[in-house]
């Protein structure tokens, strides 16, 4: 009799516990169901990012440093857009302390580095936007991320051999993958100044 008894108390038990994770998984998958549904009519107001300068100037720092102003690589390249002591110099900037400082100073420094790139840059700008080089069709933004990358004399023998002139910087980044990475941003803000300064 006692042998029943358990058994049926054990038997009721496990009844009433299939019947609670029943629920369970039913209410959970009702929650599911919920918060996978959408409503019919929803505005999505996702923010769109034009392929205008900034956005261009934007992509190469993250490219560069990913965006961070105080960065210097193992070869002594300075801020957010990797600039050598050279190129600095040419604008009058010697402090580099200063300069990885000031994030005005950096900015103020790519852009007229993409100003003097374009003018020295405007003539192979002029014959090769439009045309396709090594599967690469070459756009300005193009042009001036790749000078950015290797300086604009590189980019002209680029250009000027067709693609044949090859150039890689000691980290592997070529002008063909800056020149395909970087197309179609709209950089016609930028104007030509072989004088530019920060």
């Amino acid at each position: 009799m006692i042998k029943k008894f358990l058994f049926l108390a054990s038997l009721a038990l496990l009844l009433i516990s299939a019947t609670k994770i029943g629920k369970r998984k039913t209410a959970k998958i009702e929650v599911i169901k919920k918060e996978i549904s959408l409503p019919k009519n929803v505005d999505y107001n996702i923010p769109y990012l034009k392929r205008n300068f900034i956005a261009f100037k934007e992509a190469v720092a993250f490219k560069e440093s990913q965006g961070r102003y105080k960065v210097v690589n193992t070869l002594g390249y300075l801020g957010k857009y990797q600039f050598g002591r050279s190129t600095l110099k040419r604008f009058k900037i010697y402090d580099t302390s200063a300069f990885l400082r000031s994030h005005d100073l950096q900015e103020k420094a790519f852009v007229a580095l993409c100003s003097v790139n374009k003018w020295i840059l405007r003539k192979d700008i002029k014959r090769s936007v439009g045309k396709t080089i090594n599967g690469i069709k070459i756009t300005e933004s193009g042009i001036l991320a790749a000078a950015h990358l290797s300086g604009a004399g590189n980019v002209k023998k680029y250009l000027r051999s067709n693609g044949n002139f090859r150039f890689s910087d000691a980290y592997g980044a070529t002008i063909q993958q800056y020149m395909r990475r970087f197309s179609n941003y709209d950089v016609s803000n930028i104007k030509a100044d072989r004088k530019a300064t920060v």
